[in-house]
């Protein structure tokens, strides 16, 4: 789905935990090349290239791969941008914060070893080993590029950084200048077609979560896409404004 010239949503369709959902990468797409803001579970690269090829712009190169945050719906997929020696060709940018999950140092977070196994049982073995040598048995690190908060990528003619820790640690939100739009990641769900915040049970730190939320007031924000949840346009600054009034989580 086109937002704005350069700047392209997915909607795509995901399995974790065996329950299905729908998820919304960003594509920035630029004059002579493409980025891709988070790339879904392992194995949907395929879906995520598919759309390039059809979007017309697949002879273009991946500039660079954005991860927001450490969770496997955010980074799984990303294994399958790596070249056949398994190089990445691009820049791959996180924060600091989560960047030791994402180098395969530490595990995630938010899901146990023993979830990760049945997931990546569910996956071809290709896709699988794709994955383990990327975030498990890492020959090297994945990420080139440290993000850190209010510094400006050259993405899309402006990408602002907005680090928007509570999801968890090293989690960020980008805004899009030229659009107005807040690419808020899972800072913000669109839950029964209303702004929330970040559910509770997918958070580390839910108080953290919804201090974060402030540092969007200073945006002007005419779009906001939710990686759960998709796009909504319209007063996105007062709704933001209103959920920092409440502090009232989703339930």
């Amino acid at each position: 789905m086109r937002i704005s010239d350069g700047l392209e949503m997915l909607e795509l369709e995901m399995k974790l935990g065996g329950r299905s959902m729908m998820i919304h990468p960003v594509i920035i797409n630029d004059k002579d090349d493409w980025t891709l803001i988070d790339t879904g579970m392992p194995g949907l690269a395929i879906d995520i290239l598919s759309y390039v090829e059809k979007a017309g712009f697949s002879k273009k190169p991946l500039r660079a791969v954005i991860l927001t945050h450490q969770d496997i719906d955010h980074i799984g997929g990303f294994p399958g941008f790596l070249d056949d020696s398994g190089e990445a060709p691009f820049d791959v940018y996180a924060h600091a914060d989560d960047r030791n999950t994402i180098d395969g140092k530490a595990g995630l977070l938010k899901f146990p070893s023993e979830n990760l196994a049945a997931e990546l049982a569910s996956v071809p073995d290709d896709v699988r080993k794709q994955y383990e040598n990327t975030f498990i048995r890492p020959s090297k690190p994945t990420v080139t590029q440290l993000m850190t908060d209010g510094m400006t990528l050259p993405m899309g003619g402006g990408l602002t950084v907005i680090h928007t820790p509570g999801h968890t640690p090293g989690h960020v939100s980008l805004y899009h200048h030229a659009s107005k739009t807040l690419i808020a990641s899972d800072a913000l769900v669109i839950h029964n077609g209303e702004l929330q915040p970040s559910s509770p049970y997918s958070t580390v730190n839910m108080d953290q979560a919804l201090q974060s939320l402030e540092k969007f007031t200073p945006f002007d924000i005419e779009t906001v896409v939710c990686y759960h949840g998709g796009l909504m346009r319209g007063n996105i600054n007062e709704k933001i404004a209103a959920l920092i009034a409440s502090q009232s989580p989703i339930s």
